[in-house]
């Protein structure tokens, strides 16, 4: 069964080049972002490898831990890894899991049989320290995945889980942000919201990004 925003993801054992990952004490209580690939030596995929691990210090400051994961063995993925290394001029600083036996891609629905039916297709999976499924996305094999916009995500859902806002379109950190319409009473919008807010709209208030 497909996951849903909102459910706890499972758990799994799995070998990677890190060595064996239990993924609940891997992760511990950080953040994850899980990705996966269809296969090793692909070209899209070997962009992305290394632009996540170019990032690796933005995950760091927002307690996000990265795991990519492709169906090939380990062996494999170390081969790939030296390519990565050479063709991205980075160092790869997180783990691949394996997946020949597609444990892990059929736990997370992975493989999309009217894509094709055997191979995994390029999902994105945030995962809160709760090990709750905050956002997935599914990109086609020919769009390489836009990192920086799941950074953006990254720090919406951090900055919305403490306070009382929501992120308008095109949103980025520093933005003002929109009031829940849940808050009404003024003494709550006046303690939560000390900088002011504008009401556009009864519905459409925008206040400062509260924790800038």
């Amino acid at each position: 069964m497909a996951l849903r925003l909102g459910d706890t993801v499972p758990n799994f054992t799995q070998a990677s080049t890190h060595g064996d990952i239990n993924f609940y004490e891997w992760a511990g209580d950080s953040w994850v972002i899980l990705f996966s690939h269809p296969k090793d030596f692909t070209p899209v995929c070997t962009t992305e490898l290394g632009t996540v691990a170019k990032l690796k210090p933005e995950f760091d400051k927002r307690n996000v831990k990265a795991l990519a994961l492709s169906v090939d063995d380990v062996d494999s993925h170390q081969g790939w890894v030296g390519d990565i290394e050479e063709t991205q001029n980075t160092t790869l600083n997180y783990p691949i899991l394996a997946d020949p036996d597609r444990k892990v891609s059929d736990l997370y629905d992975m493989i999309h049989p009217n894509a094709n039916n055997t191979l995994t297709v390029r999902s994105v999976f945030i995962i809160d320290p709760h090990k709750k499924l905050r956002l997935t996305l599914t990109y086609p094999a020919s769009t390489g995945r836009n990192f920086d916009e799941l950074l953006r995500v990254i720090d919406s859902l951090q900055l919305t889980d403490h306070h009382s806002v929501a992120t308008p379109a095109n949103w980025k950190d520093g933005d003002d942000c929109v009031i829940v319409p849940s808050i009404t009473d003024p003494t709550e919008l006046a303690e939560k919201f000390p900088k002011g807010y504008t009401a556009v709209k009864p519905y459409l208030r925008l206040t400062p990004q509260p924790n800038k």
